[in-house]
């Protein structure tokens, strides 16, 4: 499976992956491309069914890994710091569960380590709700206009919300259901303890897809993690606070031998 990706930087440093969530492609992380490539390779992926990436058959996250793994062949990168943000935070944490030795340092914006309750009634809910406005005939246009307000806290850059809209928009549909349905599988939680890997994790006060309070407790049972918690900010914080997410994750990075 072959994926599509952003890059900037230069090749022969160490290598950084940006993975984007289920609202938009890698021109999501643009901010960070531009602010990170002066000291790293810098790659956003776009995940399969976005930006022009495949994707065959049904989205599940061992073929997400799958495909990651075969971007950092691609990339001739033996090792990489993951920043993954929504679901690509998730797609971070498979990767890092199934393939450790490839993985430098994680960056988790905006996750959480398992999705819904253990009866799977909160996941039936959520999947059915959030594709009922496809169902009765909106496009993603029209998804993108309510989300990017309901997305972003009250200090959040002005061109987020705008950026938000814009890539939610482009998304096709077929994707949008791929993964909304991949989502609702996720579960590493019994796998955060066993993660060695240098780990970062930056929530947003007011985000209410992953609350602070959830990726706080997270941060407690990876051992060594650090949690920083940017204030006033939504789910989208690497478009919402470009300068103190950027800020955050190089100096983690620099601090990670490489």
């Amino acid at each position: 499976m072959t994926v599509t990706y952003l890059r900037q930087g230069r090749a022969g440093r160490r290598t950084v992956v940006l993975l984007h969530g289920i609202g938009g492609g890698g021109e999501t992380f643009a901010p960070q491309l531009e602010a990170l490539a002066d000291g790293f390779d810098v790659v956003a992926w776009n995940m399969p069914g976005y930006g022009g990436s495949r994707l065959d058959g049904e989205m599940t996250f061992a073929g997400l890994a799958e495909a990651l793994e075969g971007l950092l062949d691609r990339l001739k990168a033996e090792r990489a710091d993951l920043v993954g943000h929504s679901i690509g935070g998730m797609v971070a944490q498979e990767f890092v569960a199934t393939r450790p030795a490839r993985v430098r340092s994680l960056v988790l914006s905006g996750t959480t380590a398992a999705f819904g309750s253990k009866d799977g009634s909160f996941q039936e809910k959520f999947v059915r709700d959030r594709l009922a406005p496809l169902d009765a005939g909106q496009t993603m246009a029209d998804l993108a206009k309510v989300a990017a307000d309901r997305l972003v806290g009250p200090d959040a850059d002005p061109f987020a919300g705008p950026a938000i809209q814009a890539a939610m928009a482009a998304v096709p549909a077929d994707t949008y259901r791929a993964a909304i349905r991949c989502l609702a599988t996720f579960d590493r939680f019994a796998d955060m303890a066993g993660i060695a890997t240098p780990t970062l994790l930056v929530a947003g006060e007011v985000d209410r897809n992953a609350p602070a309070r959830t990726m706080e407790s997270m941060s407690r049972k990876i051992a060594g993690a650090r949690y920083a918690c940017l204030a006033a900010t939504g789910h989208m914080a690497p478009l919402e606070q470009p300068a103190a997410f950027n800020a955050l994750v190089r100096e983690f990075l620099e601090q990670v031998p490489g």
